[in-house]
This record gives structure tokens, sequence and C-alpha cells, in this order.
């Protein structure tokens, strides 16, 4: 099983969305930022890190928001967990991805998103419930 961290970061009503390179594995299919766990890493620990690499930010980890298994079949099973980013300093950069984009939150389901990523998409979507924080 191969731990992932997702950072699912939004400003105002947008959702920042990052494209994979057309070199990669899924190719040009649209995720949200992270990756993968170094041996002995915290989800937090690690998705700062990788939000620093992929997108140069110095991210704030807030709760989580997700977490689910994803087997693909050419590649294993996924442990992924989604939290929400509360804030971050420094300016949002592309240092990895064919490009990144701010959505609207209405329109990520018709983004072509990574399958293993559209179930973080539909709680995403879903109204939060009275008294719960969603960002």
């Amino acid at each position: 099983m191969i731990n992932v961290a997702v950072g699912v970061i939004r400003a105002s009503s947008r959702i920042l969305v990052c494209q994979r390179k057309k070199t990669s594995r899924y190719p040009l299919k649209w995720e949200f930022p992270g990756g993968k766990l170094e041996n002995g890493e915290s989800v937090p620990a690690g998705l700062r890190r990788e939000l620093l690499e992929e997108l140069g930010i110095d991210a704030t980890i807030g709760p989580e928001l997700h977490r689910q298994e994803w087997v693909y079949p050419d590649s294993g099973t996924f442990r992924v967990f989604y939290h929400w980013v509360e804030s971050y300093s420094g300016e949002v950069r592309n240092n990895v991805f064919e490009q990144i984009r701010w959505v609207d939150i209405a329109e990520l389901p018709r983004v072509d998103m990574l399958d293993g990523n559209r179930d973080a998409v539909s709680v995403i979507m879903k109204p939060p419930e009275h008294g719960n924080r969603t960002a």
C-alpha cells in the first residue's frame, strides 16, 4: 500500500487543480496537488513537503477532508489522505505540472480529473452540514 497526501487549496469559490504532464502516467488528467509519503513521514509533513516542491508554497495543513483507498491496475494500491490547505505563504507557481488552474467549485465535476480524485470532488461538492467547518 502506497500512502499519498493530497491538498485541496481553496481561494474563495475556487479550487486549485493541476494537470499531469503529457509524458506521465495518465497524461493530461487533472488532479489535486500532493504526492507519496516518505517512510515515517506524517501526512501533514509529507503534504507540506510536496506542496513546497510542486507549487513553491509553505502551506498550513488543515483538517482531513476525505480518505480513501484506490487501486490503479498498472501501479498498485494507494491510501490517499485529502486535507484542506488552510493557508499558505509564497506565490503559487507551477514547478512540475503541464499546467495549473483555479477552477470554480461548481465547475469541478466537469474537469477531466484523475479517476482516483473523483470521490474527493464529490465530497467537495456536498453542501456543508449545519455547524461543520468546510474550509
